[in-house]
């Protein structure tokens, strides 16, 4: 990438005025379509891991770092996007992140194995880990704080939703075409967005000369690459498929994270840190990502076990699968509009409160799915639980990035966006762990397989379940930010 030299647009958004540039709409509209479409393919294999699994003949422990790889991909690029967004302009990022995720879908789309199908995977997250942050600093240095909400309710979408949807997306193309058609559908709008922006994204931020700090950044890689690849690698532990203890991956990334952390308070007091973490002086953008976690790791978590269950189980085809999934997509879709506007209106805490209990009641529900358990009953605590997380998505995001300065939006976004898929890939190691590791023990107690994986499901759920009383307790400490507009509450 290169920093582009054509004029930007200087005007930043008053807060008492609702109306925007033209420009600065266009690139948000754009911004919004494309981080779609990529986001999309963070969950688009869960319905196809089962035939996956049958067709690259992988384990289920194997299959799954098509999801975690993407989120561990997302992980190590991300906290480098604060002094991307500084160093380059939004066109130029634009197309750099644009790029990456069409040539990734395209080797995905032909890859003759698993180990080319996961490379893709990885080169698909690094455009999505740049577009991500890209979308949400835009937002929050060119939109009035007095309609946030209603704008960061369509990131919630994108974020949110289209994760959501992925199941049933890819349970609609599966069930007629082979798994390389997930791919070779999403590349063509892929190459369409990349057009666009290439015609209509114009450069609204001026690039700054900054240093990249290579030591920071191998640090960076070893700190959340060590601590996903240890999480992740719990579950192929527990089915005894993996040539490394778990433990050795986690050692190296706590002790890394220790380190890229005491070098980052060393560099930001000259401006020079790769991820500066001054947002953390802020409560209301710590509450507000402690809670944000908890969040993503049961969303993950469920959308990479709901899918098993329904198949493995259920004996649903993945056509079936993806439908079943697609009425919590479209409810999450559909709220998280009016959320914003509420947020809006009444501050964070009367959206998280009973959005966090929401999230806590549903994952309960989801302890008393086994092999007899109804339709309507799966599709109802899946309802219920994007519900919950529609509720919770939006304020959480907008209060927590909304009490930074605008010098640290960038870095404030980047730290939200990389926690937030640490906690994603989290979320799927440790529900797919407890799964495996009380599915075998059932097994080895006469059990069969099938009721001895719905014992596994049950378990990683009851966990999740008590992890949501974690957030249940943290969302009453949610304030609105100080430097809330004018007029309105203070929750």
């Amino acid at each position: 990438m290169t920093a582009d030299t054509g004029t930007p647009v200087q005007k930043t958004a008053d807060p008492q005025d609702d109306a925007l540039p033209r420009e600065i709409k266009i690139v948000i509209g754009l911004l919004l379509v494309a981080t779609f479409v990529v986001v999309l393919n963070e969950t688009i294999m869960g319905v196809a891991l089962p035939q996956l699994m049958g067709d690259l003949a992988v384990s289920a422990s194997t299959a799954q770092w098509l999801t975690t790889g993407f989120l561990l991909t997302m992980a190590v690029v991300i906290p480098t996007t604060g002094l991307i967004l500084k160093r380059f302009s939004t066109r130029s990022v634009f197309i750099a992140a644009m790029s990456l995720f069409s040539a990734g879908t395209l080797l995905a789309a032909l890859a003759p194995g698993f180990p080319v199908l996961l490379v893709g995977r990885v080169v698909q997250a690094s455009g999505t880990a740049i577009m991500i942050p890209l979308l949400i600093t835009t937002v929050l240095t060119f939109v009035p704080e007095s309609r946030r909400g209603r704008t960061m309710g369509l990131i919630s979408i994108v974020i949110a939703v289209a994760p959501a949807v992925g199941p049933t997306f890819s349970g609609l193309i599966l069930s007629t075409l082979s798994w390389r058609w997930l791919f070779l559908i999403v590349l063509p709008i892929a190459l369409v967005a990349l057009a666009l922006g290439a015609v209509f994204v114009k450069n609204i931020t001026t690039p700054q000369a900054v240093k990249f700090d290579l030591v920071s950044i191998v640090l960076s890689a070893l700190a959340f690459g060590g601590l996903i690849y240890g999480l992740s690698s719990i579950g192929e532990s527990a089915s005894g498929h993996t040539p490394v203890n778990p433990a050795v991956p986690i050692a190296v990334g706590v002790v890394a994270l220790a380190l890229f952390v005491w070098r980052q308070l060393l560099l930001q007091r000259t401006d020079s840190a790769l991820l500066d973490l001054r947002p953390f002086k802020q409560r209301s953008f710590v509450v507000g990502i402690v809670v944000l976690l908890v969040a993503m790791g049961a969303l993950f978590g469920t959308l990479i076990l709901l899918p098993i269950y329904l198949q493995d189980v259920q004996g649903l085809t993945t056509l079936q699968t993806g439908l079943m999934l697609l009425p919590g997509g479209l409810v999450m879709g559909l709220t998280a509009p009016f959320v914003g506007r509420a947020f809006d209106k009444v501050g964070p805490r009367p959206l998280v409160i009973p959005g966090t209990m929401v999230v806590a009641l549903a994952l309960a529900g989801m302890t008393l799915l086994d092999e007899t358990s109804g339709r309507p009953l799966v599709v109802a605590v899946h309802v219920v639980l994007s519900m919950g997380l529609g509720l919770v998505m939006t304020p959480l995001m907008t209060s927590a990035l909304g009490s930074l300065d605008k010098a640290l939006y960038s870095h404030g976004s980047a730290v939200l966006n990389t926690l937030q898929q640490l906690a994603g890939a989290a979320g799927t190691a440790l529900f797919v762990a407890i799964m495996t590791t009380k599915t075998t023990s059932g097994v080895e107690d006469g059990l069969a397989p099938v009721d001895a994986l719905a014992s596994g499901i049950h378990a990683a759920f009851l966990v999740g379940a008590g992890l949501a009383l974690v957030a249940v307790a943290a969302s009453f400490l949610v304030r609105r930010p100080k430097n809330a507009p004018a007029g309105l509450p203070v929750h």
